[in-house]
C-alpha cells in the first residue's frame, strides 16, 4: 500500500488542494471530525456523489461521507473499506471501516447524533454492527437487520467513486448486492423486539442539520 499521500492522491485523481486537505487528516478521529463538519445533503432526489463532488459542494449524506472517509483513510495508510448496514422498512446506512490491531472501528456521516464514530474496540464486524442496533430506529421500532461483508475500494476504479461527476452507481450497487449477514437470531422477527421508550424516541428525533 502506498504511504505517501501526495503520490497516492495523484494516482487516484484527486486535485492537489484536495490531496492537501485530506492528507492532513492522519488519524481516524481527525477524519471523523472533518466528515462531521460537512453539511448534510438534503437533496430530494437520490444522490451518490464522489469524493471530488462532495469536497466541492461541502455537503454529504452517509454514503458520500463514507466515500470521503475511505479516501482519507487510504491516504493515511489504511485500507479504504465500506460496510453497508441493512434495515427493515428504513434507510440503509454506510460506514467506513478501520482497524487498530485486531479491533474494528468506524467513521460515519449521520444527521443523527447516535450513528456516528465508533472507537476501535470491537473484535468483529458483527460486534461493531451491534453497537448501532439500539440507535437504529424508526418511530419506536429498532430497524437494523444486517451488515455486509466489507467492500475494499482499492478493487474499484477510482474514476467510479473518487472523481466520478455523476451518480456513483457501481459502488452503490456493490454495497446493495454484497453478502449480508443477519443480526437477529434465527426465527426472531422485528415483532419480537421491544419498542423503545418514549424518551428514547424523543432523543432519536435530534438532528444536526434540520431540513
Amino acid at each position: 500500500m502506498m504511504r505517501d499521500p501526495a503520490v497516492l492522491g495523484r494516482k487516484i485523481g484527486l486535485p492537489e488542494p484536495m490531496i492537501r486537505t485530506l492528507g492532513r487528516l492522519r488519524t481516524p478521529a481527525r477524519i471523523q471530525d472533518f466528515v462531521s463538519g460537512l453539511r448534510w445533503n438534503h437533496a430530494t432526489e437520490q444522490t451518490a456523489y464522489s469524493v471530488v463532488r462532495v469536497l466541492q459542494s461541502g455537503k454529504a449524506h452517509c454514503l458520500e461521507g463514507a466515500f470521503v472517509a475511505a479516501a482519507a483513510l487510504w491516504l493515511a495508510g489504511h485500507r479504504p473499506l465500506l460496510m453497508d448496514l441493512g434495515s427493515e422498512n428504513d434507510d440503509d446506512h454506510v460506514i467506513a471501516l478501520f482497524r487498530r490491531g485486531h479491533y474494528w472501528g468506524s467513521i460515519s456521516k449521520s444527521n443523527s447524533p447516535f450513528l456516528r464514530y465508533r472507537d476501535p474496540i470491537y473484535r468483529s464486524l458483527r460486534e461493531l454492527s451491534l453497537s448501532y442496533f439500539p440507535h437504529y430506529l424508526r418511530r419506536r421500532r429498532k430497524t437494523l437487520r444486517t451488515y455486509s461483508a466489507p467492500i475494499d475500494l482499492r478493487t474499484v476504479d477510482p474514476s467510479l467513486w473518487v472523481t466520478n461527476p455523476d451518480f456513483c452507481r457501481d459502488v452503490f450497487n456493490r454495497l446493495g448486492t454484497a453478502r449480508h449477514f443477519h443480526l437477529l437470531p434465527a426465527r426472531m422477527t422485528g415483532a419480537d423486539l421491544r419498542p423503545i421508550d418514549p424518551i428514547v424516541k424523543q432523543a432519536a428525533t435530534l438532528v444536526e442539520y434540520p431540513r
